[in-house]
Parts: C-alpha cells; structure tokens; sequence
C-alpha cells in the first residue's frame, strides 16, 4: 500500500510539471531554412573586417572602445596577449596605439595593481572589430546626446 500511494504521488507531480508538446500544425524553423537535411549547406558569406581607420566613435557612456583594425589571429591566452605588443603602456607611443586604460590596473575591489587586472586581461571580451556586415535585425538605438553633439 505504501508503495502505491508513493507511485501515485510521483506520477501526480509529474504531471503536474511535464513538458509542453508541440502541435503537429506548428511550424518549427530551422536555422538551416528550407534546405533538407540531406541537401548540401551554401557557402557562407564572407565578411571583411574594416580596413585601419581612426578610432570609432562610441554611443553610450562606458562604452568600450571599439577595435579600428583587424584582430585576425591576434593570440589571447593566459601566457600572451597580442593587444599589449601594441596597446601596453612602454609600447603605445612608438606604435601610435591608444594605451590602455587605467581602470584595467584595478581588481574587483578596486585595488591598483602593477600588471593588468585578470578580470580585464582578455581584451575580446568586451572589445570587438567592426565587420562590413549588415545588421540581422533592425536597430532603432539611437546614441545618448551627451555623447554626440550635432
């Protein structure tokens, strides 16, 4: 008897939160299209990084700056950067880089250290490249007007 009613219990609960089931009229899309499994993938589009150029304009307040130049095979690991043989405080003037920033100096307790912070040593985290890429859904941000004067 025990047994039943803990068997009753479970399947009770279960039913209670089982899964949502997907109407045979409902459409599910693919992220392949219309192409059948068995068809053959078209080529992918190849985008172009933008060429060098003066450093991007930003559109909100802590913004990172935007990458001006292609990072292809740029290597970020824990034992190189290849940001810093450019961007690195002894290096920026000879390379005409921006250096950087002195808010990557401190840790999460905003402690200064004497070598970049770990937490703001992987520079792709938060610093991209620009592609020549149109956007894949419409944007309707418009810039903080602090930021950009007319």
């Amino acid at each position: 008897m025990k047994r039943f009613l803990i068997l009753s219990c479970v399947f009770f609960v279960s039913g209670m939160f089982s899964l949502p089931t997907v109407a045979a009229d409902d459409e599910i899309q693919s992220l392949r299209g219309a192409a059948g499994i068995e068809d053959e993938s078209a080529a992918p589009v190849i985008k172009h990084w933008a060429p060098d150029q003066e450093p991007i304009e930003r559109d909100y307040v802590q913004q990172p700056p935007l990458v001006p130049h292609s990072v292809e095979g740029y290597k970020i690991n824990r034992k190189s950067n290849k940001c810093l043989t450019c961007h690195s405080w002894t290096r920026y003037k000879e390379a005409g880089a921006t250096k950087i920033s002195q808010t990557h100096f401190a840790d999460r307790d905003e402690n200064v250290l004497a070598n970049i912070a770990p937490r703001r040593y992987f520079c792709d985290q938060c610093h991209v490249p620009q592609r020549d890429a149109k956007p894949r859904v419409k944007n309707t941000f418009e810039p903080v007007p602090a930021i950009h004067q007319p």
